[in-house]
């Protein structure tokens, strides 16, 4: 099967898209919403870095997808639709079918339209997933908004095994407009992830406690990142929203400082270019 014959294969099983053009010309076209403000997040997968080829395929897709719907949930979007660029080994023209099947099973389930991509050849496997979402004008959550006062709260728990499917919590995020102060998903480790959003927010914050997934360590839980759950910030009138955790709170200090348990603690979550030696 060549490149031209796989797009096709793939094209179909897409099915009807709610784009204006998708899968076949040079572009896809988009037509907004009125009132609407656009998301656009894109994230690699890269084998060796972010998963072993003894991933099934399919899981492989919908990790994929999964990964950037994550971030659209982090800031109260619904998506639109998504492209992909997979790079594989030659004569993989199953696997390459079977990503497609996962892909395509999570972008339905999440309105999230395969518009296109690109197919090429790698010595490993990489995929990069675009997703574009919206939320109405103005109500986007971001990070630069927690105030010293706020409630820090934390959906599911902490220190999960990498290779568990994410459930991205597109539905909570929705649910945190106009609520929420700030709002980041948690890919990087909670140590660090929050070290971003209070140095956005210009504060710093004060952890108690944590919600640590059964089999999983303190340790791990704190810094060892692909959690994606949603960290974010509530003003003290608002109360938890189901199935999320209250762990600490905003408070004055220099912006970017987190202490836990009253010590300080350092952003050691995953870094690409952190030094390793």
């Amino acid at each position: 099967m060549n490149e031209l014959e796989l797009i096709e294969r793939i094209r179909k099983r897409a099915g009807r898209s709610p784009l204006a053009l998708g899968i076949g010309d040079d572009c896809a076209i988009f037509r907004p919403r009125g009132g609407e403000d656009l998301l656009f997040t894109t994230d690699q997968m890269i084998e060796g870095t972010h998963f072993t080829r003894s991933l099934p395929a399919a899981a492989a897709g919908e990790r994929a997808l999964a990964r950037s719907l994550s971030d659209i949930a982090a800031m109260g979007g619904e998506p639109r639709f998504c492209t992909a660029a997979l790079a594989v080994p030659k004569r993989h023209e199953r696997w390459i079918e079977e990503f497609f099947t996962g892909l395509l099973r999570l972008a339905k389930r999440t309105g999230a339209a395969l518009a296109g991509g690109d197919l090429a050849h790698s010595e490993k496997i990489y995929c990069d997933v675009m997703v574009c979402g919206a939320v109405p004008r103005g109500q986007a959550l971001r990070r630069d908004g927690a105030r010293p006062g706020d409630a820090i709260f934390v959906s599911g728990r902490l220190g999960k095994s990498w290779t568990r499917p994410i459930r991205p919590r597109l539905a909570l995020g929705i649910a945190l407009r106009g609520r929420a102060t700030s709002c980041i998903d948690l890919s990087d480790g909670l140590s660090l992830d929050l070290h971003r959003l209070c140095a956005a927010s210009g504060a710093a914050a004060e952890l108690a406690r944590l919600p640590v997934a059964n089999g999983s360590t303190l340790d791990r839980a704190l810094h060892g990142g692909e959690d994606y759950e949603l960290l974010f910030t509530l003003p003290p009138q608002y109360a938890a929203p189901r199935g999320t955790s209250r762990i600490g709170k905003i408070v004055r200090g220099a912006p970017g400082a987190v202490n836990f348990r009253g010590r300080p603690l350092a952003p050691r979550g995953y870094d690409h270019f952190a030094r390793r030696d």
